[in-house]
């Protein structure tokens, strides 16, 4: 996925972490954490209780707000990365442009391991690894299975033009502990002549305490393998042209 196109799908990366709670959920926590990282992210933005979701809509997916626990945000100086904390939660994201894997995952234990030391969580109950691709194809309609080996199957008895759709599929890894979540899905393009398809792909280990704090380095090699491993299934010759040429 990284190196290899000179103009990558690719707008963000995240990871996220879920913690079991260790001990009551300290308020002076997030600042202690901004203390540590303000030189690398100076930026401090509170993020009321909110949260964004992607829902079908007639003329695409939309994004839905809903609630969440309140947040506090770190952003770096050019607001293409950013920390996120709150009770029991901590997620690091990184934004265009994406440095590659090499760079983004020193990050992420850098930050977790602040976490940890300050927070003191009891263990894991949930860790994501998810990269969401934005497809933006200079037509307003176009054959799936020209990018994609994985599309939507309509049977031949309904009608073969549609406006919008949204596909989800999660394959379950490692006993049913982990599992891969793989959407696709149209979006409301930027501008009316062109066609824009979102492929979400997150890898997530869902069994509380499945692994244990000491062993998130493994766990994220693994994961990102399996991540772009999905994506390089998913899209088609065509489509690496496409990005190759960009």
């Amino acid at each position: 996925m990284e190196g290899k196109y000179k103009n990558p799908p690719l707008v963000e990366a995240l990871c996220e972490f879920k913690f079991i709670p260790g001990t009551s959920w300290d308020i002076t926590i997030p600042g202690i954490i901004y203390e540590r990282i303000k030189n690398d992210f100076p930026e401090k933005k509170h993020q009321i209780g909110i949260g964004i979701t992607l829902q079908p809509k007639e003329k695409g997916i939309e994004q839905k707000i809903e609630q969440a626990p309140p947040r506090i945000q770190f952003f770096n100086k050019d607001k293409t990365a950013l920390v996120q904390v709150a009770p029991d939660l901590l997620v690091v994201n990184q934004l265009k442009p994406y440095q590659g894997w090499n760079k983004f995952k020193p990050i992420i234990l850098k930050i977790f391991d602040l976490y940890r030391e300050i927070a003191n969580p009891k263990g894991l109950k949930r860790i994501g690894l998810r990269y969401i691709n934005i497809f933006e194809f200079p037509d307003k309609i176009i054959e799936l299975k020209d990018y994609f080996r994985y599309y939507p199957m309509i049977p031949e008895t309904l009608p073969q033009s549609y406006d919008s759709f949204l596909i989800r599929t999660e394959f379950p890894y490692d006993n049913r502990e982990e599992v891969l979540i793989i959407s696709l899905g149209s979006i409301i393009p930027r501008s009316p002549d062109i066609s824009s398809i979102v492929l979400d792909i997150d890898y997530a280990m869902i069994s509380p305490g499945h692994i244990s704090l000491d062993n998130i380095d493994i766990w994220l090699e693994k994961a990102h393998r399996l991540v772009e491993d999905s994506f390089e299934k998913i899209i088609t010759d065509k489509s690496r042209d496409f990005f190759i040429k960009g």
